[in-house]
């Protein structure tokens, strides 16, 4: 049984954390840290709610501390919690700088402790089907891919941390780590970034939107986000030498958790039919045109693998060294948009991914 300290309780907590915590039972929330209020009672009065970080990290009961709070907070907390031996799960995207990031392994390494990256957006059905479809094959040599992870969200939301000049506030830190570490994930490292970052609405503070450029020499990688999309177009554009992909929709999870329903049940992150992607391709001397069905999208792997990783040491899948990768990459982003250049990916780690 892992124990569990839970820190913050925003959407992050509520959604993407404490339901798969609190549903597999190799775990137990023990405690939730929340600064001002006690809404975790209501939906886990089991839980013991506390007001600093160091009382999570002091607590000798506690295994596991899960952080969630906001960017700036990353570093500080879980260099804490690892230097008390405790492991810890840190939200993407890792810490604000590289230099961070490293820091962080060193110390994890140095304490015998876990340190893994939450990334959620491995386990969503379109990233297993286009895993699938590659790992097969089934497009040829692929030459072109195309990532968007769009929104409409015109009016400000001024309670909102991450639309104030902060730390690792913006679109790019926000959004951009779920893609990068998807392309990091199905390619590896690339050669170059040229990277275009803006501020599109008029209230805007920090960066909105973004366009990322990722050479690998004959695959070229586009990613895309923006908050002024009414109408989005496919979310994956994938093109090869023998045929495409395309494939459009959401993953039902995030939209089922925010409504309150538990990850549970045999269809829990199945995808409705008419989202199915698009597979154009040449198959056996035949051309097809048909709809590929979409695996079963499925959060709660991560924390399955953790436990794997936390009991029975298997490697951990969601490394620190692939949050710096990440975040790298983001740095040399926002280097490519200053001097309006393309900009060599240097300083990456060459460690694995699967």
């Amino acid at each position: 049984m892992i124990k569990v300290g839970l820190v913050g309780f925003g959407i992050s907590a509520k959604v993407f954390h404490a339901p798969f915590i609190t549903t597999n039972n190799n775990y137990q929330l023990v405690s939730v840290l929340e600064r001002n209020k006690q809404e975790s009672k209501a939906l886990y009065p089991f839980v013991r709610v506390v007001k600093t970080i160091e009382e999570v990290v002091q607590n000798e009961e506690i295994d596991l501390i899960v952080i969630t709070t906001p960017n700036e907070t990353h570093f500080p907390y879980a260099k804490a919690a690892l230097e008390a031996g405790k492991h810890v799960v840190l939200e993407k995207p890792v810490t604000n700088t590289s230099k961070e990031a490293l820091a962080l392994l060193e110390i994890a390494n140095s304490n015998s402790v876990v340190l893994s990256v939450y990334q959620n957006r491995r386990y969503v059905s379109d990233f297993y089907t286009i895993k699938e479809i590659l790992d097969k094959q089934l497009l040829g040599e692929v030459h072109t891919f195309e990532g968007h992870y769009d929104r409409y969200r015109a009016e400000a939301r001024p309670q909102a941390w991450r639309e104030h000049v902060l730390p690792g506030s913006g679109i790019l830190f926000d959004l951009g780590p779920h893609l990068l570490d998807q392309v990091l994930y199905l390619f590896g490292i690339p050669h170059t970034i040229t990277a275009d970052i803006r501020q599109q609405r008029p209230h805007a503070k920090v960066d909105d939107y973004f366009d990322l450029r990722l050479d690998y020499g004959f695959l070229k990688v586009i990613l895309q986000a923006g908050m002024l999309v009414r109408e989005p177009g496919p979310r994956y554009l994938i093109h090869g030498t023998k045929g495409s992909f395309v494939k459009s929709g959401e993953d039902p999870q995030e939209a089922l958790l925010r409504a309150g329903e538990l990850p549970v049940g045999e269809n829990w992150g199945k995808e409705s039919e008419d989202i199915y992607g698009v597979l154009h391709t040449e198959l056996n001397g035949q051309i097809i045109r048909q709809h590929y069905p979409s695996h079963k999208g499925d959060y709660a792997a991560y924390y399955k693998n953790l436990y794997d990783s936390l009991a029975n040491d298997k490697p951990v899948k969601e490394r620190i060294e692939h949050g710096y990768n990440t975040i790298r990459l983001i740095e040399l982003a926002f280097e490519s948009h200053k001097k309006q250049c393309t900009i060599p990916c240097t300083d990456l780690l060459k460690v694995e991914y699967r």
